[in-house]
């Protein structure tokens, strides 16, 4: 079995406090047993505004960020799946949402750029996100090779979207990481639902590290739902964290995995297959 860790921040837009604080649930983390490690989605920079994440891009494979994820999985011999961080994009005005990981050497080995985009209207709110005015999209669903098992990459969004998690179990994930901030409202109505139904209907773990708390903003601010959790096979939530700063953290069971999907053998009764345009 191996311990896993999925890291729950309030992050602010002071870049150097967000990796301090990253930093210290780290070593929580580790401290604890966990080889592999989960950072929340914009870990290391919830902006005031959109554009702020903009002013904090990197050049792919260069920048503090970077150097940040790097040093910590090297220093405590850990996986590191790093959340989302602001890579340089195509067009000059955007970014990518990519999502690093990091092997236990401090050898990057893998990035997933956020494929779906948060565009939404909540009318109870009256919040309004336009991801797509400042991110570029990702178009290619990734599987990584761990010590783990094998580990779909998915973040927040993505949830919504059971078409990419059969892409990522048809490519053989038995983990499913999934950083996110998803919104006080929406988490509310639908995160636990969703992150279990993703388990459940793919019979795989999910570790999902979520922001949890209020952000500073230049709208009065933000709050982000939080209830960060690690879900096994059959849909039972083995860790949790409603709000807060803190690490959730579970063992997984690999044979446990293998043991219901051979005698619950929904996988292979799949009669129709979808492809990702």
């Amino acid at each position: 079995m191996s311990r896993v860790a999925a890291i729950q921040m309030a992050s602010g837009p002071n870049l150097s406090a967000n990796l301090l604080e990253a930093g210290r649930l780290i070593a929580q983390a580790a401290s604890q047993g966990a080889k592999l490690l989960v950072l929340p989605e914009d870990f290391a920079i919830m902006g005031l505004n959109d554009q702020d994440k903009i002013k904090s891009r990197e050049m792919d494979g260069k920048g503090p960020i970077q150097d940040f994820l790097a040093q910590q999985s090297g220093r405590y011999g850990v996986w590191i799946v790093g959340g989302t961080l602001p890579l340089a994009a195509q067009d000059p005005n955007k970014v990518r949402a990519a999502c690093l990981v990091y092997d236990s050497t401090g050898h990057r080995v893998a990035r997933y750029d956020k494929i779906h985009l948060f565009d939404v209207y909540l009318e109870e709110t009256k919040e309004k996100y336009t991801e797509s005015l400042t991110i570029e999209p990702g178009s290619s669903p990734l599987v990584v090779e761990t010590p783990f098992g094998r580990i779909g990459l998915a973040v927040c969004y993505d949830l919504r979207f059971p078409e990419l998690f059969r892409n990522l179990l048809d490519q053989g994930a038995e983990i499913i990481t999934l950083p996110a901030a998803f919104t006080a409202i929406t988490g509310r109505a639908h995160w636990e639902s969703l992150v279990r139904a993703r388990a459940i209907e793919n019979l795989c773990y999910v570790i999902a590290a979520a922001q949890g708390g209020y952000h500073l903003n230049d709208r009065n601010g933000r709050e982000t739902h939080g209830d960060s959790m690690i879900v096994d096979p059959w849909g039972v939530v083995l860790d949790r964290l409603s709000r807060g700063s803190g690490v959730v953290s579970a063992s997984l069971d690999r044979g446990r995995l293998q043991s219901i999907r051979r005698n619950f053998p929904t996988i292979a009764h799949t009669r129709f297959h979808c492809t990702l345009g």
